[in-house]
């Protein structure tokens, strides 16, 4: 971690730091009360003792809710290979991110050359034993153990994972039935809500913390699917894939990712909400990976200028116009078929709000493939409607021209997706103009490449000793070395240096995952 992250401190006299800790202590002996005075209720008597005139309001108390839902809550060990944990985020992995932070903060020291044991949290969803947690606790496990409240420790399978998300899902082995919690509406959550955080941060076993939900819909660049509920309960490393709970009982969240300076909270967390965890959990325990409702439009956020040229109105209250600006649409996709075109302005999704084009993104990937949809938008000022057949996005062609070797039915996959290195992903990558290849757009989880160590932004310039400048050829010379059972070298750029990665055919899962995320972006 570099200086320019750690954060600014300041210190106080010894005799005042004292004081200080003396009212934090008398102030939990209040028993969560808070007492306000203000000057205007103070009154003193004929000595001139100041009598407080006190108003005492009562803080929510959470033990009967703790005691009910701890058992459900569980501590994950994960046996990770090295080169997978460095990928992991926290400090670990903030290296290799475009920004440190914020980021997954389930990470343990990797002393060991071979394998880290890494700790995170999870919960239990049914009395069978599925267990929800995030994908980067248990990604690239070997090994996978679940330890209940009572101490019981369990040995646990992958069922399957979803990066996109971070979400995975786990089936622990028993003889008898598990209690279990809910999964709540995280749709109903509002900001200045009360919730709970219960994990096992720093493995000092089953912990629990408060505070109030901040904001709904966070993108926080993570993913391409980001809608965080934003909370200040304090949130810490092995939170990973604990439990966020309402008063009432429910998990509205599973907690993910923090914003810190310093690897600690600061009061800045993240929770995916359980609207989410529903539907990826009830694809991961169906079919072990994760289909996406595809739309085929490439859009852009509507800004004032722009707004003022396609002479669009202004909301009631005077706000720039919501909705996602259509600028392009893909050929034979289901908007072209309904009719959409660049210009149009997309306000609605089978009646719910779209309010930017990432909101569009996220509402279309949770639509199941093949149901229909309808989309309201403005043409013009002209509000019009059209009645859309969602596609599945592993099978649809990228608006940008990637190639997905994993779209294709025959042969051995690679699994990943891999577009033309064009002039807009030389300046994203930073490349000149000499560097020839082609770019690694997306992983998929539990292929032969994530498992060879491939990550998405890596750049293939040759197969071998040939080199390679387009998808097409990369796909056809790996996939030739892979059928013939060899393992495959593959000379990659990564951030500026060139190293080599090999390719075995037919590499073991050691997730246990049966399957992966499917899409090809």
């Amino acid at each position: 971690m570099t200086d320019e992250f750690q954060p600014k401190m300041s210190f106080r006299p010894r005799r005042m730091r004292g004081s200080v800790l003396a009212a934090l202590v008398a102030g939990t002996m209040l028993g969560g009360a808070v007492q306000a005075v203000t000057a205007d209720t103070a009154r003193a008597d004929e000595t001139g003792v100041i009598r407080p005139d006190t108003q005492i309001q009562t803080l929510p108390n959470f033990v009967n809710l703790v005691k009910q839902v701890r058992p459900a809550v569980v501590s994950i060990t994960a046996n990770i290979r090295m080169d997978d944990a460095d990928e992991e985020g926290g400090m670990q992995g903030q290296q290799q991110m475009p920004f440190p932070f914020p980021f997954p903060f389930q990470m343990m020291p990797q002393q060991q050359r071979r394998t880290v044991e890494a700790r995170g949290s999870g919960f239990i969803i049914s009395a069978d034993g599925f267990v929800v947690t995030n994908n980067h606790v248990v990604k690239g496990a070997t090994k996978v153990t679940v330890t209940l409240d009572d101490g019981t420790t369990l040995p646990a399978k992958i069922i399957g994972r979803d990066p996109k998300t971070d979400l995975a899902l786990l089936k622990v082995s028993t003889q008898s039935k598990l209690r279990f919690i809910e999964l709540g509406d995280s749709d109903k959550v509002e900001p200045g809500e009360w919730v709970v955080a219960v994990g096992n941060p720093f493995g000092l076993g089953g912990t629990v913390t408060a505070g109030i939900v901040s904001a709904r819909g966070r993108d926080i660049g993570d993913g391409p699917y980001d809608s965080f509920i934003q909370v200040d309960a304090p949130i810490n490393r092995g939170n990973s894939g604990g439990p966020l709970f309402t008063q009432d009982g429910k998990v509205v969240g599973v907690n993910t990712a923090i914003l810190s300076p310093s690897g600690g909270s600061i009061g800045i967390g993240f929770a995916i909400p359980s609207d989410v965890v529903k539907n990826v959990v009830f694809q991961l325990q169906k079919t072990g990976h994760v289909t996406r409702g595809y739309l085929g439009v490439v859009a852009q956020v509507i800004t004032p200028a722009m707004a003022k040229a396609l002479g669009l109105k202004p909301a009631t209250d005077g706000a720039p116009p919501s909705g996602a600006l259509v600028a392009s649409v893909s050929n034979s996709s289901p908007a072209e078929k309904a009719g959409l075109k660049a210009g149009d302005v997309i306000t609605t999704l089978n009646g719910q709000k779209i309010d930017s084009p990432h909101d569009l993104a996220v509402k279309v990937a949770s639509l199941p493939p093949g149901t229909s949809a309808t989309i309201a938008y403005l043409r013009g000022n002209a509000a019009q409607t059209a009645t859309v057949k969602i596609a599945n996005l592993s099978s649809a062609s990228s608006p940008d021209g990637s190639v997905g070797d994993k779209s294709d039915v025959g042969g051995p996959r690679l699994g990943v997706s891999l577009s033309p290195l064009t002039s807009d992903l030389r300046q994203q990558l930073g490349l000149g103009a000499s560097v020839r290849g082609v770019v690694v757009s997306d992983v998929q989880a539990g292929s032969v490449a994530e498992q060879a160590g491939i990550h998405a932004g890596d750049v293939i310039q040759a197969v071998g000793n040939s080199p390679v400048d387009n998808p097409g050829a990369t796909v056809t010379a790996v996939r030739a070395a892979l059928k013939a059972n060899q393992s495959v070298l593959l000379r990659v750029l990564r951030n500026g240096q060139s190293i080599f990665v090999a390719v075995t055919p037919g590499a073991p899962d050691d997730s246990g995952a049966s399957g992966g995320d499917d899409d090809n972006d």
